[in-house]
């Protein structure tokens, strides 16, 4: 079974990783490289600034060696659909997990699956924390990711019982633990910074939305598809397929 469900999730998630990155090289990373020139020319013009300020000597002790980072081009379309393969498998692992609960019989049932994958993990993290461009400033760092998880937790566990729960009173819970995380707030900064335009900023979180939502039924049809594939000659496992 494990092997099976490796071979899904490896095939499956290389195959959405490459369809991720290739759209977000055409769609989102020109808006990402707009963002960086912004951000250089808004440091560029607070160093000179700085400089100005402070003697020749002093100047020095500002002057640090910036940290490594791929360059433009293939190298950093290679780091990034490695970025995406881990990711993609990862997620691809979990859905393959989740078929052994409850057996598909059909490939939208995969694309459901994923569905809810996206909700979980992208659209309601993104109505408290969305999508960041280069040049903006963010609360603390270990904040943001445990609101994140906290509420990727609690959405996953309400779409959980909203769709399986067979009592109203578990679906007003699931309810519940869903807008849980958005009316306690996620972390702001204690001043809100941004030298990227407000329009731009629209253009990569509408993109970063849609992007996602269609990696996500992708890998939700896929998986489901060479799921049902690898396990059509394979015995069922006893107190497994059965909860279908």
């Amino acid at each position: 079974m494990f092997k099976r469900i490796l071979i899904t999730a490896c095939y499956t998630g290389a195959i959405a990783a490459l369809l991720l990155t290739l759209v977000q090289s055409l769609w989102i990373s020109p808006l990402i490289l707009k963002a960086e020139l912004l951000e250089n020319a808004e440091a560029t013009h607070e160093h000179v600034q700085t400089q100005q300020a402070h003697s020749h000597a002093a100047a020095e002790h500002i002057h640090d060696s910036k940290a490594w980072s791929p360059e433009d081009g293939w190298q950093r379309t290679l780091f990034t659909f490695g970025g995406n393969l881990v990711v993609a498998i990862g997620f691809a692992l979990i859905l393959c997990a989740l078929y052994n609960l409850r057996a598909p019989t059909k490939v939208w049932h995969g694309v459901l699956w994923g569905a809810a994958g996206y909700v979980t993990f992208c659209l309601a993290p993104a109505a408290g924390l969305p999508p960041e461009m280069p040049g903006s400033v963010a609360a603390d760092l270990s904040s943001r990711q445990e609101w994140w998880g906290a509420t990727a937790f609690v959405t996953a566990a309400g779409l959980a019982l909203l769709a399986f729960g067979n009592h109203w009173l578990w679906r007003s819970v699931a309810l519940l633990a869903i807008l849980a995380p958005h009316v306690v707030g996620a972390p702001q900064p204690l001043e809100h910074h941004s030298v990227v335009p407000a329009e731009l900023l629209a253009q990569f979180q509408l993109a970063s939305l849609s992007l996602n939502a269609v990696f996500w039924m992708v890998l939700g049809g896929l998986s489901c598809r060479m799921f049902r594939k690898e396990n059509a000659g394979a015995a069922p496992l006893d107190g497994i397929n059965s909860l279908a």
